[in-house]
């Protein structure tokens, strides 16, 4: 069965995000069952792109400049959500983090949708998008039991070519995984 094309793809994860939002928004409750949903489904989402989505978008659609913002924009979440992971769900701590999370997450979206998406829309084939979605697909699942701060050296120095960071092969886990949260400060200011 065909994947279909990558940009609906993401589309649909983002969609999918919203309606996660909206339940652990308005349903304190339910927290502690589905803030681990949207980790799980927030972290393989980013990885997928990382992996194969960005490099593609960067390279092949011209997109570096918004590639190595959106990466700075996935470093960030993914800190919050390994912050907000150590918090009570229905804390006024974790109420704060998650309109925080939520925030974030909407801006980056919007800009995905409005500035990459269309960019790898106009610039790709549909036979392209087709075998990026089956890319995405796959790296989605592979990434599905990832949790926040987990990633490994070699995501991580994917993560920083995305950003558009040189010098990392010498660098540590850490000092990487440092890097790229410097980079997304920067990028948001």
């Amino acid at each position: 069965m065909p994947a279909g094309d990558v940009v609906e793809l993401i589309k649909s994860d983002h969609r999918e995000v919203e309606r996660l939002f909206d339940l652990l928004k308005n349903q304190p409750a339910t927290r502690g069952l589905n803030f681990p949903v949207l980790c799980a489904l927030l972290i393989a989402h980013s990885r997928a792109e990382e992996v194969e989505v960005y490099p593609v978008a960067k390279d092949e659609a011209g997109e570096s400049e918004e590639v190595a913002h959106s990466q700075g924009e996935h470093a960030e979440a993914e800190h919050m959500l390994e912050e907000m992971a150590a918090m009570e769900p229905e804390s006024a701590e974790f109420e704060s983090a998650l309109d925080d999370l939520i925030k974030a997450v909407n801006h980056h979206v919007e800009e995905e949708e409005s500035r990459v998406l269309p960019g790898m829309q106009e610039r790709l084939s549909e036979t392209r998008r087709a075998e990026l979605a089956e890319a995405f697909v796959t790296a989605r699942t592979e990434h599905l039991g990832d949790r926040p701060g987990q990633a490994n050296r070699e995501e991580l120095e994917q993560q920083a070519r995305n950003a558009g960071l040189s010098g990392t092969s010498s660098s540590s886990k850490e000092e990487i995984k440092q890097d790229l949260l410097e980079h997304a400060e920067q990028s948001s200011e």
